[in-house]
């Protein structure tokens, strides 16, 4: 397994872009800000954009010195060459964690 780091800021951005046949096996955003913010998550298909046609998250709210876990080990996202994750959140003091494995 192979891990990207991604500092979420208020700009949506790419926590993660797909090299191929990947799945997602643990995804975590974590808030080690002092205050509490919202967050916001896309699984975009190769050639999309990050709308709420592809939103997979909205408003997800995470407390101050809180992880969310979007994925854990016992389920996969997969995705194709290409796909990505993207987040934002309203202040910038998120990580995502994102942990895959080629298929």
């Amino acid at each position: 397994m192979t891990i990207a780091i991604y500092n979420v800021t208020t700009a949506t951005g790419n926590a993660y872009i797909s090299g191929g046949n990947t799945a997602i096996t643990s995804l975590t955003l974590c808030n080690y800000g002092a205050g509490n913010v919202t967050a916001n998550l896309y699984v975009v298909p190769n050639g999309y954009t990050a709308d709420t046609s592809t939103q997979m998250l909205a408003n997800l709210s995470i407390h101050s010195g809180d992880t969310a876990q979007i994925y854990t080990f016992a389920e996969k996202l997969l995705l194709a060459n290409g796909d990505s994750i993207q987040v934002n959140a309203t202040q910038n003091t998120v990580t995502s964690i994102t942990s895959y494995t080629s298929i």
